[in-house]
């Protein structure tokens, strides 16, 4: 959700901007920074059989994450307002 977030709202943003080379790159590599950090944790996971289906949106408050393990599948919703204020806490941190 955070690739797709800096791809949909601040490429597009920054791109306007005087300086956009300078975030540009920034932004880029900030992107292979977590598309890294993505494989490495789906890595992990898939040693102990867990993988992530998808992702989607349900309605504009809530998303559902499908996850399947060796002997379960599960969906999980999460509220998208709190899911947005964490990756953006995830980014600002990065």
């Amino acid at each position: 959700m955070a690739v797709q977030s800096l791809q949909r709202d601040f490429f597009f943003v920054i791109e306007n901007l005087k300086m956009s080379k300078v975030y540009l790159s920034i932004l880029d590599k900030l992107l292979k920074d977590i598309s890294y950090d993505y494989y490495n944790s789906k890595r992990l996971l898939a040693k102990d059989k867990i993988r992530l289906v998808k992702c989607e949106k349900i309605d504009e408050y809530f998303s559902a994450v499908h996850i399947a393990t060796a002997g379960n599948d599960v969906v999980l919703r999460y509220a998208s307002k709190a899911l947005k204020i964490q990756i953006e806490k995830l980014l600002i941190s990065h």
